[in-house]
């Protein structure tokens, strides 16, 4: 359906400028607006390989395990129809360490393995309990260092790239409260 509507945008602003006179604008605009994302998306990609390689250096030293210690007993009491020693307890670990780090790319593989997981355990087609908690809590993402946003405020010549970060802390935090306090009343709600 979003694609439907992008696609009705896109084609009423192409018929627009063809009435209006200004169809050079546009064309220029399209080809400008793709070498820039072109531009953007190579400097993300060398933060996220930095990033990426600070994650393995960590998983070497073993911060990994010790987040993965200090947040499982936490996903155990939010994902309480998962038997604690389940491959998806494992990938929801992860894809919460990855989000903590600003890295949604990497932790979307991990969110996808968690999904087909638990809709394994579920044995069914529609979404189970531990499933919307999931995705409650992966949408509003606690993040500490957001990489990418980082990354991009660099790209744009930014002077002061990093200081989102506290900002970042407490919103992502308040949403990830959030998040999980309506999931948790929709929940009782629901019985």
């Amino acid at each position: 359906m979003v694609n439907i509507i992008w696609a009705c945008m896109a084609g009423i602003g192409i018929f627009y400028a063809m009435f209006n006179g200004t169809m050079d604008q546009v064309n220029k605009a399209i080809f400008e607006s793709a070498n820039e994302a072109v531009t953007l998306s190579i400097g993300l990609i060398s933060i996220l390989v930095f990033w990426l390689g600070i994650m393995k250096v960590a998983e070497e030293a073993g911060i990994l395990k010790a987040l993965t210690k200090l947040f499982r007993p936490i996903v155990l009491r939010l994902f309480p129809d998962i038997p604690k020693d389940h491959p998806a307890i494992g990938y929801i670990l992860s894809n919460i360490t990855a989000n903590i780090f600003g890295l949604g790319n990497a932790a979307t593989p991990m969110g996808i393995k968690a999904m087909e997981q638990m809709k394994q355990l579920s044995g069914s087609d529609s979404a189970s309990r531990s499933m919307i908690t999931f995705l409650a809590i992966n949408t509003s993402s606690l993040t500490i260092i957001p990489t990418t946003v980082i990354a991009i405020r660099m790209q744009y010549n930014s002077v002061s790239p990093t200081e989102i970060v506290g900002t970042t802390i407490i919103a992502t935090l308040i949403s990830t409260i959030s998040a999980i306090t309506i999931d948790r009343i929709f929940h009782s709600l629901a019985k």
